[in-house]
């Protein structure tokens, strides 16, 4: 009798009998070296038992080769801290060199305008990370601090933050530059500067783009939907970031630049915080 599906089942054993000949069990129950070695034929009672012929050696195929140009992320190895040229030596131009720069500043600072034309016009390939960009990824679910800050918000940001961060030591372990933005308070140095620098590494460069309070109140009514504060929050925010004055980090007025120039200047002191990296 033929099964319609499958080899037909093994005959039940007899007493006294081994399983049947021809039959293995190996046959209906593949283990991990199934196909290896052939399993040997049961041999009749007064004959001996004749070792199996081995086969030719198994070769090993060669690895594939990684063709993607994909640079593996060394692990736990943050953007390390700028080297100090000779003194003899030419400073390192910005807009060649692969950078990692956190750019800082409240709502309606341009952080993001900047960080865009500062990325589109360099000569070496250069990603920008906004960190709003990145926290409004979360779709449901999505924690507004308009709507009152509390641990969901706080959570988030955390998150934000060092999805950010381990972009960035991606892009810059394949030799690409990274700009960042963030409204990092002075006040909050554990989860300000001191998270990012545990994110992506000591080089970080940080600048604060701090215009004048009317400039940014302007920009900020240009804004809309949740991106949008009201002038009360703006006001505040503007007054915490003033806490960078005196703190040792460079600080752009750009109240009176445009986008274009805004950039061109942040060349400017991003080749001196190479040639002396700013203590933070």
């Amino acid at each position: 009798m033929q099964h319609a599906v499958g080899s037909p089942l093994p005959p039940p054993p007899q007493p006294g009998h081994g399983p049947a000949v021809g039959w293995s069990p190996a046959a209906h129950h593949p283990g991990p070296h199934q196909g290896s070695a052939p399993v040997p034929p049961p041999t009749a009672p007064g004959y001996p038992m004749q070792a199996p012929h081995p086969g030719p050696p198994q070769q090993v195929p060669p690895p594939v080769p990684d063709t993607t140009g994909h640079v593996p992320l060394p692990p736990g190895g943050p953007v390390a801290a700028p080297s100090m040229p000779p003194a003899a030596a030419a400073v390192p131009d910005p807009a060649t060199t692969c950078l990692a720069v956190l750019l800082i500043g409240p709502a309606g600072a341009g952080k993001t305008s900047v960080a865009k034309y500062w990325a589109d016009h360099r000569r070496v390939p250069t990603a920008h990370i906004s960190l709003d960009d990145v926290r409004e990824w979360v779709r449901s679910g999505f924690a507004d601090p308009q709507s009152g800050w509390n641990e969901n918000s706080e959570a988030q940001y955390r998150l934000a933050r060092r999805t950010c961060g381990f972009s960035a030591r991606n892009f810059l372990a394949n030799g690409i530059s990274c700009i960042l933005d963030d409204a990092v308070f002075p006040d909050r140095p554990v989860v300000g500067l001191g998270g990012w620098k545990r994110h992506v590494g000591p080089g970080l460069l940080p600048v604060v783009l701090l215009p004048g309070l009317d400039i940014v109140l302007e920009r900020n009514a240009e804004r809309s939907g949740n991106r949008r504060l009201t002038d009360e929050e703006v006001a505040r925010i503007h007054g915490r970031m003033a806490g960078w004055y005196g703190s040792g980090l460079p600080i752009i007025d750009n109240s009176q630049l445009d986008v274009p120039e805004t950039a061109r200047l942040l060349d400017e002191v991003l080749a001196r915080s190479i040639a002396s990296p700013p203590t933070w």
